[in-house]
């Protein structure tokens, strides 16, 4: 097997060592091609290299959402092809590793790599839905360029979040969920739509869901981690279903304390619910439109402000070994 692994050399949670010693196990296992990635959007580029090539057959990621999901969209530059496309597999290095602990690998990256190499041995893969934005026709952002994820979205006040976060990264400080924290409350204090709020959710054959403060995305259950608690938004959400959402209507002192507690005691039974929750599970397709433009995120990266978003789930839209 051949394969191509994109390394991430800030990848908070590996040194260069332990990073040298997951690529030699892997290359005794494949025929290994190892890059590092320079600048941001390498990941996606090595990843669309890749999807051109007839000669690679696999791309390891090591590092953390934010190369993972770079490494996505370059496979899937020209749309979702699992039966020819080459398969992804991933080694955890980042802060929090969602996609990768979703996918049920340990949250370590020798033992991940471990894992992943008896994957390869036994044959073991499965193809997973993913999440696409789009720019929504006869709107300011129709051309705005499609773009995957993996595991959740959001506009408004969580993207709001992750957007101050990497403020603070960019000043030096270190990804920590105590930083995310912080940065939470403060978003909260400046958020100027919290108790009207400006996004209407529309999707065919239903009532548009009107006035929302908050809309996470999620493709998979949890939503994230805090530490090695599991957060979740969206309960039902599975990589072999469509897209949920759970939209909150209101962020007042007395929303924040209900929900916030709902979401640190949530559970794969249940998550947050209430007079201003909405949950919605297995959506093929939805838009989020805002009367101003907010924040949005996707898989933990802050993309700048939209004012109209539009959701697809796409299924079987990608080959992962696990």
């Amino acid at each position: 097997m051949r394969a191509l692994l994109v390394v991430n050399p800030a990848a908070t949670t590996t040194s260069a060592r332990t990073r040298d010693v997951l690529i030699h196990a892997l290359a005794s296992e494949m025929k290994l091609e190892a890059v590092s990635t320079e600048y941001r959007g390498h990941a996606r580029d090595l990843g669309r290299l890749a999807a051109q090539s007839e000669d690679i057959d696999l791309v390891v990621a090591l590092g953390g959402d934010g190369t993972i999901n770079e490494v996505v969209n370059g496979l899937l530059h020209a749309g979702p092809d699992p039966d020819n496309l080459p398969g992804i597999a991933v080694v955890p290095g980042g802060s929090t590793n969602v996609f990768a602990r979703a996918l049920g690998l340990p949250n370590d990256p020798v033992e991940a790599t471990g894992a992943l190499l008896d994957a390869l041995r036994e044959g073991r893969e499965r193809t997973v839905g993913l999440g696409l934005t789009s720019g929504t026709p006869g709107t300011e952002d129709e051309a705005v360029p499609g773009r995957w994820f993996t595991f959740n979205a959001g506009l408004g006040f969580d993207a709001g979040v992750v957007g101050r976060v990497e403020q603070q990264r960019e000043r030096g400080r270190r990804s920590t969920h105590a930083l995310y924290v912080r940065q939470a409350v403060r978003q909260l204090l400046g958020e100027p739509q919290r108790r009207q709020g400006s996004i209407t959710l529309e999707r065919p054959g239903a009532d548009p869901v009107t006035d929302l403060v908050l809309s996470i995305v999620c493709n998979t259950a949890p939503w994230t981690y805090l530490g090695n608690r599991p957060v979740y938004a969206s309960p039902k959400a599975s990589f072999d279903t469509g897209l949920d959402v759970l939209g909150l209507s209101r962020l007042s002192a007395a929303s924040v304390v209900r929900y916030g507690t709902q979401l640190l005691t949530s559970s794969p039974e249940r998550g947050p619910h209430g007079k201003h929750a909405v949950s919605l599970h297995d959506l093929d397709q939805f838009t989020l439109h805002s009367k101003v433009p907010l924040p949005l995120q996707m898989d933990g990266d802050h993309l700048g402000l939209r004012t109209s978003v539009t959701f697809t789930g796409v299924r079987r839209a990608l080959r992962v070994i696990v």
